[in-house]
C-alpha cells in the first residue's frame, strides 16, 4: 500500500506525464524545501547505506533469536504460517512506514484504506476473541498461522513469541501500506506464501532500494524511483492475492494432518471469470481478476498522487464484511458493502411447482405421457392448483456475478442463507423457512450456504476453532457459475391466492459466534437482502403471468432458467431429470453447443459414456474445436482404451487453455496409461505450478518418481499425499453429529424437501465425501 500507481517508466517520461501533479504540488514541495534545505537535494543513492542497514537488521535478528520460540526449527521461524522474509532474518517493526506517513501524498486511498477489513484485520474485537483461543488453547506461536495474514508485521519481526509485548502500536494498522508493497515475491500455496523485504519508498538511480527513513520532497522529486519502489507487476494478479486468500490447516498448527481451509483463487482460477479452464458451465467475454471485481477504479474526492486521470484503483477492497463499518462506523464503507452485495451477484428463480413432492428429479421428464407433475417454468406455463393441494416449490438459486464460492472463506460463521415465506391473500404469512429467532439465531431448518465443522469429539467447533478440526459434516456452498435447487413444500390453503417470496439474506456472522466474538448477547448484525423474487399462485386456474418490467430486467431467459435448473439437478445427482432440462434448452436453443455438452457430463457421471457419444457429436458439430467439448469427448475417449484420441483432444485443450490444470491432470494421466512417464511427469509437474496441493498431483507423481529411479523425489511426494489426503475414519464423526442433530441432517442430503407445514422427520445422515469438503460439484 504504498498507494502509487504511477507505472515504472524512464524519468523524463514521467516528469513530462506529471507535469499536472508537480504543479499542483509546488506550494508543498517549495514548503517542504523551506523546512528541510538542502537534504531534499540529497543524492538519492542507496550506496553503503544498504550495509548499514543490513548489519542493523542482523543485529536486531539475533536479539530477537535470543528469546524467541523456535518451534519448528530455527529454519522455519514463521511456521505454521508459510510467509518468510527474504533472508530469513526477523524485521525491525521501525522499518515499517506508517499509513499516516503514506497518507501525507495519498489522501483518497488512506482514507479507503482505514474503513477496510484490512486496515481493521487486528484489532477488531471478534477477531481478537477468537485468536485468543488459540493462545491460551495452544500457545502464542500457533498464532502465527493467522497472523501471517492478520498481522504480518508482528510476524516478521518475531513478536509472537512468549514474553513479547501483546499490545503493539502497528497492531491497529493490521494490513498497512507498507506490508501489501513490501511483498517481493508470492506462491499459490497461500496461509502467508508470502516473502516480505524491508520496506522501501524509494529506489536509487541503479534501482537499488533505499530502507533508510526519506522525506516527501525526495519522493516528490523521483516519483518514478518511488513507483518502482512500491509497484510490481504481480500486485495487479490474483496469483498476488492467493498468499492470503487461499488457507490450510497444517499439521504444524493442529497435531494432526493437512486439511484445506480455504481456496478462494483455486475457485476463481477454475472460474469463467479467469478464463483460464474450459470447463465453466458459462463463458465470461473477458477476463476479470481480483482486482477486477475489488479495486475498481473510482473518481477522487481527496488529493491523492498516485491517481490516474482523477481516479484511483479502489483501497476499500469492497466484499462482505458488513460488521466492521458497524463497530467504527464507517458509513460509507458500509453503503458501499451492500450496495456491493446487491449488484448481479445473484438470480434468484422461482421456477417451479411440483404436484405434491417427487420423491426424485424425474418429474422434470414430461414426455412419458403421464399428467405432467412439475410446472415449469413459473411465469410462462399455465397450471391448475386445487384447494389445500400439496405443492413444492422449486428454487434456484444462482451464483453469476462472483468469481469463488458463495459463502467464500470462514463459512462455518459465515452466515447466509434462503428465506423462504408463504403469505395468503391478506399478507399473513402461513408458512417461512429461514426466519431470526428473538435470540437472533437463525431458524435451524433454513437452507444455509454453510458447512458444519466437526472436532476431534465429535462436536461443533461452534467457535471458529479450526485447530481442533476433524471433518467438514457437509458443504452447501454454491460455486461460481452454479446453480442450487432449493424446495419448499406446504398447503395451499381453501381458497384465495398465495404469494410466495424467496430472498437470499447475508450477515456477516452466526448468532453464537458473533455474541462471543463482540461479549455481548444478541448482538444485533446488518442484515442484508441480496437479492429476492416473488410469485404468486392462485387456487384454480393461472394464466402465463410475466414479472413487472423492473424483475423482467433481472429475470433470465427461458433457456437460460432450464439451464440452470438442469446444473443444480445435476449436482443433486438427479441424472435422469438434469438430462430432460439440459433437452428443453436444446428445444429452446438448438444452436447452443454447450446445452450438448451439458448433457454428456450428466451421462458420463452416470458412467453412461456411450450415451454421452452423440452429444459430443452434437456439440463439437456447432462449434468445432470447442475446448469443453473436447475435454470431455477424451474423458470418454479413455474410458473405450483410445489413448490415442484421448491425449491428441487433451493437447488440443490445453493449447486454448494453457492454464487448465483439469487438462493437464488428465492428460498426465493418459500419458502415464502409456507408461510414457516422462511426458506423465511433465504434466503433473505443472499442475503443482498451478496448485502445489494438488492431491492427484502428489499421489501421481509418487509413482512416477519411483519408477523414474528418483527416490527421495517419489518418498516426498508419497509424504505430502499421506498428510493431505482424506482421513478415512474422519467421517465417522459427521456421521454421529448429524444423527444426534436432526434439524440440520436434512441438509446433508442433496435431494431433500423443507416440509413447511409438516411435523419434523427423522433424517439419515448420509457420510460426506472429499467434495463435500471442497465444497464443489463437479464441472
Amino acid at each position: 500500500m504504498g498507494l502509487v500507481l504511477i507505472s515504472s517508466r524512464k524519468s523524463s517520461s514521467i516528469l513530462r506525464s506529471s507535469f499536472i501533479v508537480y504543479a499542483s504540488a509546488a506550494l508543498l514541495g517549495a514548503t517542504l524545501l523551506a523546512v528541510w534545505g538542502t537534504g531534499a537535494h540529497r543524492t538519492v543513492k542507496a550506496g553503503t547505506e544498504a550495509d548499514e542497514a543490513a548489519a542493523a537488521r542482523h543485529a536486531y535478528s539475533e536479539k530477537i533469536a535470543t528469546s524467541y520460540n523456535f518451534r519448528y526449527g530455527k529454519d522455519k521461524p514463521f511456521l505454521p504460517s508459510n510467509a518468510t522474509t527474504d533472508t530469513g532474518e526477523f524485521i525491525s517493526p521501525k522499518s515499517f512506514y506508517t499509513a499516516d506517513y503514506c497518507g501525507h501524498c495519498h489522501q483518497e486511498a488512506h482514507q479507503q484504506w482505514r474503513e477496510s477489513a484490512h486496515s481493521n484485520a487486528n484489532r477488531v474485537p471478534y477477531y481478537l476473541r477468537n485468536v485468543g483461543l488459540l493462545n491460551t488453547e495452544k500457545g502464542i506461536e500457533f498464532s502465527r498461522h493467522c497472523e501471517g495474514c492478520h498481522d504480518p508485521i508482528a510476524l516478521v519481526a518475531g513478536a509472537l513469541t512468549e514474553g513479547a509485548p501483546k499490545k503493539r502500536p502497528y497492531d491497529q494498522d493490521g494490513v498497512t501500506c507498507t506490508v501489501c508493497h513490501s511483498i517481493k515475491s508470492v506462491d499459490t500455496r497461500g496461509t502467508g506464501s508470502y516473502v516480505m523485504g524491508v520496506p522501501a519508498v524509494l529506489v536509487d538511480e541503479d534501482g537499488n532500494p533505499i530502507t533508510r527513513p526519506v522525506t516527501d520532497a525526495e519522493i516528490l522529486t523521483h516519483l518514478d524511483r518511488h513507483s518502482k519502489a512500491v509497484m510490481k507487476p504481480f500486485y495487479k494478479t490474483s496469483e498476488y492475492c492467493s498468499a492470503c486468500h487461499k488457507a490450510a490447516l497444517p499439521r504444524a498448527l493442529n497435531d494432526y494432518k493437512w486439511q484445506r481451509a480455504i481456496s478462494l483463487y483455486d475457485e476463481w482460477q477454475n472460474s469463467s471469470f479467469a478464463k483460464q479452464s474450459p470447463l465453466p458451465f458459462y463463458v465470461k467475454d473477458s477476463v476479470s481478476t481480483c482486482q477486477t471485481c475489488h479495486m475498481q477504479r473510482e473518481v477522487l474526492k481527496l488529493t491523492d498522487y498516485g491517481a490516474k486521470n482523477g481516479q484511483l484503483a479502489s483501497h476499500r477492497w469492497l466484499g462482505a464484511n458488513t460488521l466492521i463499518p458497524k463497530i467504527y462506523g464507517f458509513d460509507e464503507q458500509a453503503t458501499r458493502i451492500v450496495q456491493f452485495l446487491q449488484n448481479n451477484v445473484f438470480n434468484v428463480d422461482i421456477f417451479a411447482l411440483e404436484h405434491g413432492e417427487q420423491p426424485d428429479g424425474v418429474a422434470a421428464q414430461t414426455g412419458s405421457g403421464e399428467p405432467q407433475s412439475l410446472i415449469a417454468p413459473l411465469g410462462l406455463t399455465s397450471f391448475k392448483i386445487a384447494p389445500k393441494e400439496l405443492v413444492t416449490a422449486n428454487v434456484i438459486i444462482q451464483n453469476k456475478g462472483i468469481a469463488h464460492s458463495h459463502v467464500p472463506e470462514q463459512r462455518d460463521m459465515y452466515e447466509s442463507w434462503v428465506a423462504f415465506t408463504v403469505k395468503d391473500s391478506t399478507g399473513k404469512i402461513i408458512d417461512d423457512s429461514g426466519f431470526l429467532k428473538t435470540n437472533g439465531e437463525l431458524d435451524e431448518r433454513a437452507h444455509s450456504f454453510t458447512n458444519r465443522l466437526i472436532n476431534v469429539k465429535g462436536g461443533l467447533n461452534n467457535l471458529h476453532q479450526v485447530w481442533n478440526n476433524r471433518v467438514v459434516a457437509y458443504n452447501n456452498t454454491i460455486q461460481s457459475g452454479r446453480s442450487q435447487l432449493i424446495r419448499y413444500s406446504f398447503h395451499m390453503p381453501a381458497s384465495g391466492d398465495v404469494t410466495v417470496t424467496a430472498t437470499v439474506k447475508y450477515r456477516r456472522f452466526n448468532q453464537h459466534f458473533i455474541d462471543f466474538g463482540m461479549n455481548k448477547q444478541h448482538y444485533v448484525q446488518p442484515v442484508v437482502d441480496m437479492v429476492s423474487q416473488t410469485r404468486t399462485i392462485h387456487i384454480g386456474d393461472n394464466a402465463p403471468a410475466p414479472l413487472s418490467a423492473a424483475e423482467a430486467k433481472v429475470e433470465n431467459k427461458e433457456w437460460m432458467r432450464w439451464n440452470n435448473y438442469g446444473i443444480a439437478l445435476l449436482d443433486a445427482q438427479q441424472y435422469a431429470a438434469s438430462v430432460a432440462a439440459f433437452q428443453h434448452v436444446q428445444k429452446l436453443r438448438p444452436d447452443y453447443a454447450d446445452s450438448f455438452t451439458n448433457q454428456a457430463i450428466v451421462d458420463i457421471l452416470w458412467e453412461k459414456y456411450d450415451d454421452a457419444r452423440p452429444s459430443l457429436a452434437k456439440a463439437l458439430s456447432l462449434s468445432p474445436g470447442n475446448a469443453r467439448a473436447l475435454y470431455y469427448r477424451a474423458l470418454v475417449e479413455r474410458n473405450e482404451g483410445d489413448l490415442d484420441a484421448a491425449i491428441l483432444d487433451l493437447q488440443a485443450v490445453i493449447k486454448l487453455f494453457p492454464q487448465s490444470r483439469d487438462a493437464h491432470r488428465e492428460l498426465g494421466f493418459s500419458y502415464y496409461q502409456q507408461h510414457k512417464y516422462e511426458l506423465a511427469r511433465s504434466e503433473y509437474e505443472y499442475v503443482q505450478s498451478i496448485d502445489p496441493d494438488d492431491l492427484a498431483a502428489h499421489y501421481n507423481l509418487a509413482i512416477l518418481y519411483r519408477r523414474l529411479k528418483l527416490k527421495d523425489k517419489a518418498a516426498e511426494q508419497a509424504a505430502i499425499f499421506a498428510d493431505q489426503k482424506d482421513d478415512p475414519t474422519a467421517s465417522t464423526y459427521a456421521l454421529e453429529y448429524l444423527r444426534g442433530h436432526n434439524e440440520i441432517a436434512n441438509e446433508s442430503v442433496v435431494w431433500h424437501v423443507h416440509e413447511l407445514d409438516a411435523p419434523t422427520k427423522k433424517v439419515d445422515a448420509v457420510a460426506p465425501t472429499s467434495a463435500d469438503m471442497a465444497g464443489g460439484g463437479t464441472q
